[in-house]
């Protein structure tokens, strides 16, 4: 069974317009392009920063998809979301996600942290 569910957020749909297909990278923080949200997107140089509640997930995600769907990442984003996945540690949400997907899916996003199938109702 595909891997969708590790990858498949909800996400606001302005800010999902506007960032397109640009490329996250790091960005001068200001506030108030998207209100409280401390997402950035630099539409100049086609960059995004996505809040930084978000960068270790959105880097355990890229992770994941690189190993399940064998997709190379760049030399430059590998070394961001290896940033990224270091100074933001999966936090109890994300841990609780994975574990709900595994129990659906039948496997966790190891990059996330291990999950217990036998836990799965």
């Amino acid at each position: 069974m595909s891997g969708i569910c590790h990858h498949a957020f909800l996400s606001d749909k302005n800010i999902n317009g506007d960032r397109s297909n640009f490329s996250f990278g790091w960005l001068p923080q200001q506030q108030g392009q998207y209100g409280k949200c401390l997402t950035q997107v630099d539409f100049k140089a086609k960059k995004v920063m996505p809040r930084p509640s978000i960068r270790g997930m959105i880097a355990r995600t890229y992770f994941y998809m690189s190993k399940q769907y064998n997709l190379r990442l760049s030399k430059q984003d590998r070394q961001l979301f290896e940033a990224w996945n270091k100074t933001y540690p999966p936090q109890v949400w994300e841990l609780q996600r994975n574990q709900q997907v595994a129990c659906v899916m039948g496997h966790g996003n190891a990059f996330v942290g291990p999950v217990n199938l036998k836990a799965c109702g």
